[in-house]
């Protein structure tokens, strides 16, 4: 994750808004923490971006609609991340199939994402993840987390029979 943090002042504020619309427009945006600094003549809004770490190109949209753009996610992620991320799709997928609900009502692309990226392993560390709520943990976070142990598994394994061969 990347912050960006920024302040608007109550006047002459148009270049500050400019830099933060522009970041806006760019990033994969998380979060947006936003807090008044009231200095009287001097106040503020003292704003913090918090962003995937890569950037995205800005794409036209075709349509016409307010559509977010798509996402590359093999272009954001490292090789193996993607990897682990296509297969936690595929788990979304087969859990989604069970239940009989929209793959996104399980998890999200970004939320997997993030998921890959910070390595998370523990319930508390889901719960994390921005839109999982305790609902989703509890209803998806066992099988998903011992998903996750099990890849972290083989991949130690293959490691040490390669390690180990001589």
């Amino acid at each position: 994750m990347a912050y960006h943090f920024f302040q608007i002042p109550t006047r002459d504020s148009a270049e500050a808004e400019r830099e933060l619309n522009q970041c806006l427009s760019t990033h994969r945006v998380l979060a947006v923490d936003r807090r008044w600094v009231d200095l009287g003549e001097n106040s503020f809004w003292a704003i913090c971006v918090d962003c995937l770490d890569r950037s995205i190109a800005p794409t036209s949209n075709k349509s016409g609609s307010n559509q977010r753009p798509r996402i590359d996610y093999k272009e954001l992620l490292s090789p193996q991340e993607f990897a682990r991320f296509a297969e936690l799709r595929n788990l979304r997928k087969e859990l989604a199939g069970e239940d009989g609900v929209p793959v996104y009502t399980v998890f999200t692309n970004e939320q997997l994402a993030q998921i890959v990226q910070q390595g998370v392993s523990s319930k508390s560390e889901l719960q994390k993840i921005d839109g999982v709520g305790e609902s989703r943990v509890e209803k998806y976070g066992e099988r998903l987390l011992n998903y996750l142990q099990a890849g972290r598994k083989e991949g130690e394994t293959s490691e040490e029979s390669v390690s180990t061969d001589p």
